[in-house]
């Protein structure tokens, strides 16, 4: 058995705390799809590692144990979800406008992100404290945004005071009972929830007015430029690129034959056509050959290439070819 290559950070030109985010965001993306396929009951560290590609040794020195690689997913995931409000969101318009836009964010995210989704609203019920807790803090905010409704009329001030809790959770049942189900249009939801939760506040005339608006117009939602390291590649990222590009990240200053073996490519020939491919689109770069007579190649990622690798998070791109 050959001995694991140590590499030099400084050397390498990639420093080991970007190879550790790299390994960590490919760990938690392995988590996202490993609970929307088992279910938080079925997984264990080792689908994550395994989904991942990453050593079990590296799993424990990046986190705790697999709650706290969950809480990681749980956070990202959550992350998302308010990076879908937070682009509509506008405080200086009325109650129901801004319930109602926050509302179609959300189902937005659970139309786009599924796994993330079913992550946050499905797998958080069974788990452990600290989840729980994480939950808690997160819904604070929204069922306080929530309750704000009973400032539009006097008989809302009567209201119980769980009812925005109350509410709350009831959009949450739902959505968690269409997650259970597949439900691939969510978007349809919108005017029966939101007649849900404007008929308390409100009254049943606007809930009548909420529950027969026409479905919304889906977004077309972009990465914004300066986000988007993929957009000036003159290439498509097939399922072996993706390869090469995290065995380059896990060893940098790997050789050929290195590279080949992280990215489960036996033929040489193909892996140098592919590494002289990505270093003509300045993704990795070789400080070995040609550096010293003889030496052998040392590859590493370059910042672009390090933002493409960061972006696609270790995961198979959608529609890319084996």
């Amino acid at each position: 058995m050959p001995r694991t290559k140590t590499i030099s950070p400084q050397r390498d030109g990639l420093a080991h705390g970007q190879v550790t985010e790299i390994q960590r965001a490919r760990m938690v993306a392995a988590m996202i799809d490993t609970i929307a396929e088992r279910g938080r009951a079925g997984a264990t560290v080792a689908h994550v590692v395994s989904r991942s590609g990453v050593s079990r040794r590296t799993f424990y020195e990046v986190f705790e144990d697999f709650e706290d690689c969950f809480l990681a997913a749980l956070d990202q995931s959550i992350a998302r979800a308010s990076e879908y409000v937070r682009e509509v969101f506008e405080p200086e318009a009325r109650w129901i406008v801004r319930i109602r836009t926050a509302l179609i964010a959300l189902l937005e995210f659970v139309e786009d992100e599924p796994a993330m989704a079913r992550l946050c609203i499905l797998e958080t019920l069974g788990a452990g404290r600290k989840v729980h807790e994480r939950r808690a803090l997160v819904l604070e905010p929204v069922i306080a945004a929530v309750d704000e409704g009973r400032g539009e009329s006097k008989s809302a001030t009567a209201l119980p005071p769980l009812t925005g809790e109350g509410i709350v959770g009831g959009v949450l049942s739902v959505l968690h009972a269409r997650l259970l189900e597949g439900d691939p249009h969510p978007l349809e939801l919108t005017g029966s929830l939101m007649g849900m939760i404007a008929l308390p506040y409100l009254g049943p005339a606007a809930a009548h007015r909420e529950t027969s608006r026409a479905a919304p117009v889906r977004r077309e939602r972009t990465l914004p430029a300066s986000k988007d390291p993929l957009r000036d590649l003159q290439m498509r990222l097939t399922y072996r690129t993706v390869r090469v590009l995290m065995a380059i990240s896990a060893a940098p200053g790997a050789s050929n034959r290195q590279v080949g073996v992280g990215a489960g490519i036996d033929d040489q020939g193909q892996i140098s056509k592919l590494l002289s491919r990505l270093d003509k689109l300045g993704l990795v770069e070789n400080s070995g050959a040609g550096q010293v007579r003889g030496a052998p190649n040392a590859w590493t990622l370059t910042k672009k290439g390090f933002e493409v690798e960061q972006l696609i998070g270790g995961r198979r791109p959608a529609g890319a070819a084996s």
